[in-house]
């Protein structure tokens, strides 16, 4: 191990049970939400400001989230009120309850990015893939049973988990700094999983509010959709990870989206760099003959992938492919079926 960097370590070994929370800091609440899915939680907090709580993520907008936070509200949140809620990205284990709690007094704050697509998607609702995302699919090599089976499928859509978020909201913005708990945090932005993606760095004690930016032992998604099909959230990624670095220390807590609390940041940020960096490396080897994305899983990936996770791998190997084609690395002309072949560039080409 590098001089000067510790190991990445847990304070808390296990999680709050369901309608419980563990104190993480003075008047730091950590909480966890249900999730339907192979991640099957999402960490939430909450932070005293005296007569009332900032929350921070909401976890999907279920019948059973809103119980369980009925049960925080009136167990380990005492019954005070929720007066401002921070959303730190727009994707639905995150922002599902946004709606929910600013009917129920709060004010939302959360990235204006974030809050643009949350808003656009809630109203996108769609009964059945719409052309767009089909031809999407197709030029990514989406395998064809999948494909078959998604083509008169209802597909997710984001009104399915996340409540409508009203018109106002109060703007978080990269450089800023917020007031909660006692604490002055600064405002620093990340992107790669989502656009415009708020943590928060406390200047009076060690504490990081990381949200998905900054994970422990697990990767989080880079994906491209139908909504942008060109991006390079892989680039993005890598960016955020070199601006955050030099603000990570060793003693900081930091307070993740998802999995434990952990310390030891400096080593976390220079293992998701060199993470991708390795998946870019296998990629390029695994092109030594033209593929689709749909043909790149086990370069990526180090586990079979199977139907739950078919739709996040495929949008993840796009992800990587996109990156090496914009950096010229790669060429792309279409098969027969119409998906993009990747091949290795050749000098000078």
């Amino acid at each position: 191990m590098p001089d000067g960097v510790t190991g990445i370590r847990y304070p808390f070994a296990k999680p709050p049970a369901e309608g419980q929370a563990v104190e993480v800091a003075a008047g730091v609440l950590w909480m966890r939400l249900p999730l339907p899915m192979a991640l099957d939680h999402v960490n939430v907090y909450a932070v005293d400001d005296g007569d009332s709580w900032t929350v921070i993520d909401t976890g999907f907008a279920t019948d059973r989230s809103r119980a369980i936070w009925q049960i925080l509200r009136d167990g380990p949140l005492a019954g005070k009120p929720v007066t401002r809620l921070i959303v730190t990205h727009h994707h639905p284990d995150h922002v599902g309850l946004a709606g929910w709690f600013i009917a129920n007094g709060a004010a939302l704050h959360m990235p204006r990015t974030g809050w643009l697509m949350a808003r656009m998607l809630t109203l996108d609702e769609q009964a059945t893939p719409p052309q767009e995302t089909l031809d999407f699919y197709r030029l990514a090599g989406m395998d064809s049973a999948e494909f078959e089976r998604r083509l008169t499928e209802r597909p997710f859509n984001f009104a399915d988990c996340v409540t409508r978020l009203p018109q106002g909201y109060h703007r978080l913005t990269e450089g800023a700094t917020i007031a909660m708990g006692g604490r002055t945090w600064d405002i620093r932005m990340g992107d790669g999983h989502a656009p415009e993606h708020a943590t928060f760095w406390s200047r009076d004690d060690n504490l990081v509010i990381g949200g998905d930016q900054l994970l422990p032992s697990i990767s989080a998604n880079l994906g491209v959709y139908p909504t942008e099909p060109e991006a390079d959230p892989v680039a993005d990624w890598l960016s955020s990870c070199n601006r955050l670095a030099p603000f990570a220390r060793d003693d900081q807590l930091v307070l993740g989206g998802h999995k434990l609390p952990f310390t030891g940041l400096p080593l976390r940020i220079r293992q998701m760099i060199d993470n991708h960096h390795g998946a870019l490396a296998r990629l390029t080897d695994h092109l030594s003959e033209p593929r689709t994305a749909g043909e790149c899983f086990p370069a990526l990936f180090k586990r079979k992938i199977g139907p739950a996770e078919y739709g996040l791998a495929l949008v993840e190997a796009v992800a990587h492919l996109n990156h090496l084609h914009q950096a010229g690395h790669v060429l792309r002309t279409k098969n027969d079926r119409g998906a993009w072949l990747f091949r290795l560039a050749r000098q000078g080409q």
